[in-house]
């Protein structure tokens, strides 16, 4: 088995490059199947959930290659309707992007049900909204998603009951090349929503409105191919920022757009540590003590999230009292038994933790990552711990961090893979 091992307490100097969005590439490489034509897209994070996105497409006849360590070609100009295949769509959730692509292409889809990471229930009733008020027809059963136009779509106005990130997307690809006006009130505003715009648009679509709850979307004939580049890792640069927040040091965060991380450098500044921030850039140092704070997630520009877990770590850490409120999964709190193991004082009450921290809290034991997030929670843990820890799972960790134990080696931590 595959193993993180950290020896901790080592504090981090040096800089780190963030990678590509992973959130934006997997929407923008699915929604290459509404081009017709050849589209370059630059700052490709090759996760596992990226790579298995790709191999997705290739089954689908896309002729996928890489030009670079960073940059691919995808051609989905020769592409006809086919179903995925099963065992690659249950490894992970945004899969369910073949929903709106294939119907915003081909006016049909057959997808099986997706998987992914257990946060509880993550139904899908929004999409299928947005999908019948264009004019569609859903039918789930046998683990299948079956989606076809009565005739042809056409614009419409689609009003999510809740914020929903996955719905947002799909309603765009799915409207993007259907007749008439869409327009989707209570959109998700996060910056992935508004890369994915950006990418369609330069490939011919036309789409204005991405980043407020308001998106208006004016049907065109095709799409064309196009160069692209992902915008930067929001939730990569915090997960260091924290590690560094954690292993004390100085750290040099590269390849950042500042305003993505406002909420998490607040919270930063809030447990006394020192956040600089420059145009692309942040610098992360911590001096004296961690100091408690309380964290409610919220869709964005609300706290993301996707570092709920992070901070629970590093709240491990702090002097005194801290509460976490999960405003947006049900079961997200499930990394917390891995924590209890390393010694930490945590509590847990339906969305609601409450962790008791002190400066010398944790010590290594043998955990696994339960989620991505959750696995890099482990790794800032054991950046912090005394002792030696083990971080079974590597797998899970590497869907969404780009050589994560490489980077973090690099500038002073004491960290390696076993077992490969």
């Amino acid at each position: 088995m595959k193993k993180i091992v950290i020896n901790g307490m080592r504090p981090l100097y040096g800089e780190i490059e963030i990678s590509g969005m992973k959130n934006s590439a997997l929407p923008i490489v699915y929604s290459t199947l509404l081009v017709n034509g050849k589209c370059t897209v630059d700052n490709i994070p090759f996760v596992n959930d990226v790579l298995l996105s790709l191999e997705i497409l290739r089954h689908l006849g896309v002729k996928v290659t890489a030009k670079s360590s960073s940059c691919i070609e995808i051609d989905t100009t020769d592409i006809s309707l086919c179903d995925p295949p099963m065992d690659l769509v249950r490894q992970m959730r945004a899969s369910y992007y073949l929903m709106g692509a294939q119907l915003g292409r081909f006016g049909t889809a057959h997808v099986c049900y997706p998987g992914g990471d257990d946060f509880g229930i993550r139904p899908i009733d929004q999409h299928i909204k947005g999908f019948e008020a264009l004019g569609a027809k859903v039918n789930v059963s046998g683990g299948y998603i079956d989606i076809e136009a009565k005739n042809t779509l056409s614009g419409a106005n689609v009003f999510f009951d809740v914020v929903s990130v996955g719905a947002t997307v799909n309603v765009m690809l799915a409207a993007v090349r259907t007749e008439g006006v869409t327009i989707i009130e209570s959109a998700a505003r996060e910056p992935h929503i508004v890369d994915l715009a950006n990418f369609l648009n330069t490939c011919g679509a036309q789409i204005s409105g991405a980043g407020t709850d308001t998106i208006k979307i004016t049907g065109v004939k095709e799409l064309h191919g196009c160069n692209y580049t992902i915008i930067p890792d929001m939730i990569e640069a915090g997960t260091y920022m924290v590690a560094a927040a954690v292993a004390g040091g100085k750290v040099k965060i590269n390849n950042i757009i500042p305003k993505h991380m406002e909420s998490i450098s607040a919270k930063l500044l809030e447990m006394n540590v020192s956040v600089e921030e420059y145009d692309d850039y942040v610098v992360v140092s911590r001096d004296g003590d961690l100091s408690c704070c309380n964290i409610k997630t919220l869709p964005y520009p609300g706290f993301p999230t996707d570092m709920q877990p992070q901070f629970a770590s590093a709240l491990c850490f702090a002097d005194g009292v801290s509460h976490i409120f999960e405003g947006v999964w049900d079961n997200r709190f499930r990394y917390v038994d891995e924590l209890r193991c390393m010694g930490a004082n945590i509590d847990v009450s339906g969305r609601n933790a409450t962790i008791k921290g002190t400066r010398n809290s944790l010590t290594g034991a043998a955990v696994r990552a339960i989620d991505i997030r959750a696995g890099a929670a482990m790794i800032i843990a054991a950046l912090g711990a005394e002792g030696r820890t083990e971080i079974a799972g590597v797998d899970v960790i590497e869907r969404g961090y780009v050589d994560m134990v490489g980077k973090l080696a690099a500038i002073g931590a004491d960290i390696f893979k076993i077992g490969e």
